[in-house]
């Protein structure tokens, strides 16, 4: 398990662009494409050894936009299980963010005080990050709001999933109320 510490509609829900059972997600009536959730492993392979995938992972937290001044890598044992986790003090993500950070070839990086962002196809964490494990939960903190994302190799097989989800699930810090609007 990968532990990164720097909700959407529910299956089948009107837009959620989830599939049903037997069926196959649409939005509008229109038949939409879908990635398997295979593509998250054999995506990873672009990683030949696993250096490569935790430098993939460092260079988010360096990027201009970010301002992390310190990074820390730590082996944590979660329920028996070695977890590898990669804790930041940058500035965190917006829900909006995370979500677009989870989603494939989408990235907001920004050159800021002329300094370039190193990646910027919208792949790097996802193939990083299931090189080194088959599960990747994101702790970030943005203002007052705290966000949690997961992709999960381990979730999308239990629930038999056709099509990778992402949960996201936003929340104030202040009442701990979710938030359910993410994008």
């Amino acid at each position: 398990m990968l532990l990164y510490r720097g909700a959407p509609a529910g299956p089948g829900a009107p837009g959620s662009g989830l599939a049903r059972p037997g069926g196959s997600p649409q939005a509008f009536g229109i038949r939409l494409s879908t990635m398997s959730p295979r593509y998250l492993q054999s995506n990873s392979s672009s990683h030949t050894r696993p250096f490569s995938a935790i430098a993939e992972l460092l260079d988010n937290a360096v990027d201009p936009d970010v301002s992390a001044r310190t990074v820390f890598i730590d082996v944590e044992e979660v329920k028996n299980k070695s977890c590898l986790t990669f804790t930041d003090d940058g500035c965190g993500m917006t829900p909006h963010k995370l979500h677009r950070m989870l989603s494939f070839g989408f990235t907001d990086k920004v050159i800021k005080k002329s300094q370039c962002p190193i990646g910027v196809f919208g792949n790097g964490f996802k193939s990083g990050s299931m090189r080194l494990g088959k599960d990747a939960l994101v702790f970030t903190k943005n203002g007052g709001t705290l966000t949690v994302g997961l992709l999960s190799q381990t979730y999308l097989e239990y629930v038999q999933a056709q099509a990778v989800i992402v949960p996201i699930v936003p929340f104030n810090q202040q009442n701990n109320i979710l938030s359910g609007n993410v994008g």
